[in-house]
């Protein structure tokens, strides 16, 4: 991954654009997200290329046992829904496409290859309510409202989406 931090760096601060001048979405503060993320178990990161350009990736990790990722957790669940043994959830935390190349199905690509295979029961996401694209695609590709969530003080709210995993 670490071979990859320039290229990867390149696409979020272009995808992100608009939110950059929030702390919490600088290139700084994401790269130490995704060093964290890449420590984890399970962690999986999917790239996207078009000859020799990065034009998307997404990225995730298995939830370990009494995971913190379900802290600022807003909304009515069953008993035991937010608890995680270190093998039932895969997070993905994030699915992005260069602008340019929004709306070809490329995230449905990347998403897809992300999550086949996968030995994990369900898996989790959050996404902002306003980005109504990245939430058409998530439900239609089946994912369901869970909750709200809010991972940081400093981080906005963010729609929870929950799917079930196919481990056929």
């Amino acid at each position: 991954m670490h071979e990859l931090r320039d290229l990867l760096i390149a696409v979020y601060t272009e995808v992100y654009a608009d939110l950059l001048s929030d702390p919490f979405f600088s290139p700084e503060r994401y790269w130490q997200r995704l060093e964290s993320y890449a420590k984890w178990p399970g962690f999986a990161l999917v790239t996207g290329w078009l000859g020799d350009d990065l034009i998307g990736y997404t990225l995730g990790y298995t939830l370990p046992k009494g995971s913190a990722w379900w802290r600022g957790f807003q909304g009515d669940v069953p008993p035991g829904a937010l608890e995680e043994d270190g093998k039932r959830t895969f997070a993905v935390t994030q699915l992005m496409v260069l602008p340019v190349h929004q709306r070809r199905g490329y995230a449905g690509q990347l998403h897809d290859a992300l999550l086949a295979d996968r030995p994990e029961e369900r898996a989790t996401l959050l996404v902002k309510p306003d980005n109504v694209p990245a939430r058409t695609a998530y439900l239609s590709w089946g994912w369901q409202r869970f909750g709200r969530l809010q991972p940081f003080n400093d981080a906005p709210v963010y729609d929870s989406l929950m799917i079930e995993l196919d481990r056929a």
